[in-house]
């Protein structure tokens, strides 16, 4: 799972970045609105953590653009305005939780579980969908209980679709966050490490959305009667 961390602080960002890395997660830092901004409109993060003291803004802006243009991403606040009022203007904004500074990291770790886990199904640790399994700390994928083994480039992407389950990744992310370079070695390489990726965990699995990217569904609707 990707997240964004957006502290201007350099002891508590590098400290958050760290622990977050260490549970597996992959953390993009940034200390300001506008590069928090850049990474948002990319489109890559599951996950926001948010300072709302940044040097050029107030992070309630980025939540109120974040609320108006991706009102499923989870968002956590993290800040050292500790009021109740303040809390409560950043719940009712839209975030979904609200850590008060200073905390202790294990809280965080325990929050950022939690959330990923009710918006995704991922706890940092497995990441499993209709018997198809992958154990990010042993990068272990399973079908059914039988042992597969992926490419570095598979793994990336069969992750990349997991934890974004039921929502379609389109081509351009697949590529720039799974497959670098993948753009300027061969146009076909998505396509083809697609096409072996799904050859090893089976049919029924990766769904193509055409001319859009590519989907893993949690539920497979069934084909009407003809």
């Amino acid at each position: 799972m990707k997240i964004l961390l957006i502290e201007d602080d350099l002891d508590l960002g590098n400290g958050v970045r760290i622990a977050l890395a260490d549970q597996g997660f992959d953390v993009v830092w940034v200390r300001q609105q506008e590069d928090a901004l850049r990474q948002l409109d990319a489109g890559a993060c599951e996950l926001v953590l948010l300072d709302l003291g940044l040097p050029d803004g107030d992070g309630m802006r980025i939540l109120a653009r974040l609320r108006r243009e991706r009102q499923t991403l989870p968002v956590i606040i993290l800040s050292a305005r500790d009021a109740l009022e303040d809390r409560l203007r950043g719940l009712d904004g839209g975030a979904d939780d609200y850590l008060v500074k200073p905390f202790v990291l294990a809280e965080l770790l325990s929050r950022v579980k939690a959330l990923a886990r009710r918006s995704y199904g991922f706890d940092g640790e497995m990441l499993e969908v209709r018997g198809l399994s992958l154990h990010v700390p042993t990068r272990r994928v399973t079908v059914r209980e039988r042992a597969v083994e992926l490419t570095a480039s598979e793994y990336a992407l069969l992750k990349l679709l997991l934890v974004r389950a039921d929502r379609v990744v389109t081509r351009r992310v697949l590529e720039e966050e799974a497959l670098p370079g993948a753009q300027e070695n061969a146009s076909n390489a998505l396509d083809v490490h697609m096409g072996n990726l799904r050859r090893k965990i089976g049919d029924g699995f990766v769904r193509t959305v055409r001319g859009v990217g590519y989907v893993i569904d949690t539920v497979v609707a069934r084909k009407e009667a003809g």
